[in-house]
């Protein structure tokens, strides 16, 4: 059951986990691991090899909620990732086959729309079935985890220096930041053709002096 405090409506719920949303950070070690190799995955390898590189951890004591909470996380980063890439490359989101494809399909309007209430459902924070409070400690521990992987620094950056990394200045909306972040990210993944590790982790950085303020 959805916790919040009794002031707040369910719009206003809704619309402060869904702020959550574009901070997932298995967006990019999935796009990692589609991007280095030419097969399709289904959903559970997909998540056996984020819990190889140590980038998963058990979410529940149940392990029918922590199967649930697994694929929950898989797929909206999916869908995030598939809405980033459009309209240089296709991903794939279906459970059984999950692809990167760089050329798009001409009916890709058309295959959005048949993936609609699926992309709605894993889009939504609230059918985590979860407080707010607990996706931002569950996401925080998720970047924690992806910080010693890529090895971030511990140090937060300035966050003068961090918008100038973004190539904003102090007028930057949250907005602007978030999509800065999001085109930046994309721009230098080492996985992509002209990717590079060390504009990427600067990035991070950055991302993470001025994620409380987007």
């Amino acid at each position: 059951m959805l916790l919040a405090k009794p002031s707040l409506s369910a719009e206003t719920q809704s619309a402060r986990l869904s702020t959550t949303k574009g901070d997932n950070p298995l967006i990019w070690p999935v796009l990692s691991v589609l991007q280095a190799s030419n097969q399709s995955w289904k959903i559970h390898h997909l998540a056996t090899e984020l819990q190889n590189r140590g980038l998963i951890h058990p979410l529940d004591e149940n392990p029918g909620n922590d199967l649930f909470k697994r694929n929950f996380l898989l797929m909206n980063a999916l869908f995030e990732l598939q809405e980033i890439l459009l309209p240089k490359q296709w991903l794939q989101v279906k459970a059984m086959e999950i692809q990167i494809f760089r050329l798009v399909p001409s009916n890709v309007n058309l295959l959005i729309m048949e993936d609609i209430s699926l992309r709605e459902y894993y889009l939504d924070w609230n059918n985590y079935d979860t407080s707010e409070n607990v996706v931002r400690e569950l996401l925080e521990a998720f970047w924690s985890s992806y910080k010693s992987y890529i090895g971030l620094n511990v140090n937060l950056m300035h966050k003068g220096h961090a918008l100038r990394v973004f190539e904003l200045d102090e007028s930057a909306t949250p907005r602007d930041i978030r999509k800065q972040w999001r085109r930046l990210a994309l721009k230098w993944h080492p996985d992509r053709p002209e990717g590079d590790a060390a504009r990427f982790r600067e990035v991070c950085e950055a991302w993470q002096s001025l994620r409380d303020i987007a």
